[in-house]
């Protein structure tokens, strides 16, 4: 397993981290230990609602590139995240209907990058990732975007379903990208709209699907039955924006 430059390893690093306002995805601890440094960071996480995994030593030895880790390891966010209403001010700014992306279950880096980018180039006004199981900010993500990251604005939040249910208030419907949905093409996706994506292998959670307006599907003519995560999150959201454009025609 490969990790990025802003992986921090060790008592004083990630301690100095927190101090400076850095922002932490995530913890790895060493499982039992109750030493005074451990738990100050354990402290100051759970004060930032970082995520918190405790593991073995072997976990942290063989996550470990310095080998000197002190029983603890830390990946920082490569760029900050904005808030969901920096997002929908974006979209009033540019006198647009809000175009969001939202992703349950995306944990490649590589995806996640390749998606922002997408998100830029459409016109999305920003993308919402939740905290758990999904890949956060790293530096592979930022490479990935190929820059697109520094203009489009990427929300964390605890819980999507429910940012889904605040976002519904704002007049915002929401589209879930799924095999068994209406056809793309027969389905209007114009106005103010949250565009939902999940994985290639698990596709948009049960609650979180639910909890969308309805449901929207690429016609395929081959013989397997799904496409990565990021084609399909483009070839939607150029769907959004042909729909768009047709109707300012």
């Amino acid at each position: 397993m490969r990790f990025e430059e802003y992986t921090l390893e060790g008592r004083n690093a990630v301690i100095e981290a927190i101090k400076a306002g850095k922002t932490i995805d995530k913890i790895f601890v060493l499982s039992g230990c109750q030493e005074g440094p451990i738990r100050t960071i354990v402290a100051e996480a759970k004060k930032l609602d970082a995520i918190i995994n405790f593991v073995t030593k072997e976990r942290l030895d063989q996550m470990s590139t310095t080998h000197n880790h002190q029983g603890v390891i830390a990946y920082a966010a490569a760029y900050e995240y904005a808030s969901v209403q920096d997002i929908l001010d974006i979209a009033k700014g540019k006198n647009e209907p809000p175009f969001i992306i939202l992703l349950d279950n995306i944990e490649d880096p590589h995806n996640l990058g390749a998606i922002i980018r997408t998100a830029n180039l459409a016109g999305a006004h920003g993308v919402i990732i939740p905290k758990r199981r999904a890949a956060g900010l790293t530096a592979t993500v930022a490479k990935t975007s190929a820059g697109a990251l520094n203009y489009t604005p990427v929300a964390k939040v605890t819980n999507l379903g429910n940012t889904i249910d605040e976002l519904k208030k704002e007049g915002i419907w929401f589209a879930c990208a799924d095999m068994s949905g209406d056809n793309m093409y027969k389905t209007n996706l114009q106005g103010p709209i949250g565009l939902v994506i999940g994985s290639e292998g698990d596709g948009v959670g049960k609650l979180v699907r639910e909890k969308c307006d309805f449901s929207v599907s690429i016609p395929m003519k081959g013989e397997i039955d799904s496409l990565n995560a990021s084609v399909a999150t483009g070839v939607l959201a150029y769907e959004i924006v042909r729909q768009r454009s047709m109707a300012k025609a």
